[in-house]
């Protein structure tokens, strides 16, 4: 250890780049083989495991103690959020009023790579009072968890990768893939789908590309520019600066789409050398824009501005009556860009 100068504050020595280095990817390299060793266990009591889950007619609960009850809460909100109903209860709070929370429909999920956690044991009466089928995931099979469970998955390894043996490393995440592995066995055995992903997650951006109608976004009624084919061009632009969406809709006297005129339509125009004050829309509009139904994704919406290279849509019904207007600020607003 360095020496002390008596002139400066003590510091902890720097330690050398290549030993951090070095431990880094050991401790990396243990875990990778531990959750590599797993897969050998994923076997007959895994599958009875699936079964078990599968066949809930409540939900999930899962318990687990320290760094496991960590890993457990994890686990719990990963099966809720693929389409199996879980949660996580502490197993101190459960021994002190929150066992309520457990019915008798209900399938619990115990975490402990010891399998002899007190807080654990002294569920267990009451967990088999209630017969509710009890899954252990720990790393001693022949534990008293273990031995209690319906289902044991042996998520054992070999070392932790903390160079102690002492804190759990390699163990907890061993249990964490093994928990993945079961909620994604889950998942495609329920045939969980995107739009069952994007239901459970209504605020992430894959739900509002997979759950956003176009008709939530829109603007209608008196957002909405249009204009009359035989509208002066100078007119036609000011509905559309009033509007703010660069673009207008022109439409006919049952309000059937006709045509479009955008700011890319006007620096076409003024190129073209017309006049403003003289020429009507419906001379200068584009026909036959591209438009979409009020029904659709707003994801489908971009697709087909980004494949056509344009920044507005006009929503239509089946008869191309004008339902709404939508452009890419909305989109961008709205998330889904």
């Amino acid at each position: 250890m360095p020496k002390i100068k008596s002139s400066s504050a003590a510091k902890s020595p720097t330690p050398a780049s290549s030993g951090v280095l070095i431990l880094g990817r050991a401790v990396i390299e243990t875990e990778a083989a531990a959750i590599g060793a797993l897969a050998t266990r994923v076997d007959e009591n895994f599958a009875a495991a699936v079964r078990c889950m599968l066949t809930c007619t409540g939900r999930i609960v899962v318990i687990g103690m320290g760094k496991s009850g960590h890993i457990g809460g994890k686990i719990a909100a990963t099966l809720a959020s693929t389409g199996t109903p879980a949660f996580f209860v502490h197993p101190g709070e459960a021994s002190h009023g929150d066992m309520g929370m457990i019915t008798a429909k209900d399938v619990v999920l115990a975490l402990s790579n010891s399998g002899e956690t007190t807080e654990l044991l002294v569920l267990l009466p009451q967990i088999k009072r209630l017969g509710v089928p009890l899954i252990a995931l720990t790393g001693s099979p022949a534990s008293t968890l273990g031995r209690a469970a319906t289902v044991v998955i042996n998520v054992s390894v070999a070392q932790e990768a903390c160079p102690l043996g002492l804190a759990p490393t390699s163990s907890t995440t061993a249990a964490l893939a093994m928990g993945d592995a079961l909620a994604v066995a889950l998942l495609d055995a329920r045939g969980f789908s995107p739009e069952d992903f994007a239901q459970a997650h209504p605020g992430g951006s894959l739900g509002r590309r997979l759950l956003l109608r176009i008709s939530d976004i829109m603007h209608t009624g008196d957002d909405m520019p249009a204009v009359a084919e035989d509208t002066l061009l100078r007119d036609a632009l000011m509905v559309m600066t009033q509007k703010g969406l660069g673009m207008t809709a022109v439409v006919d006297g049952n309000r059937r789409v006709l045509g479009v005129f955008t700011d890319g339509d006007l620096r076409r125009a003024l190129d073209g050398g017309i006049d403003v004050h003289r020429v009507r829309v419906g001379g200068v509009m584009t026909r036959n824009g591209k438009t979409a139904r009020a029904d659709q994704l707003a994801a489908e919406a971009l697709a087909l501005m980004q494949k056509h290279k344009i920044n507005a849509l006009l929503i239509v019904d089946d008869r191309q009556t004008l339902q709404g207007v939508l452009n890419m600020h909305d989109l961008l607003r709205a998330g889904v860009v």
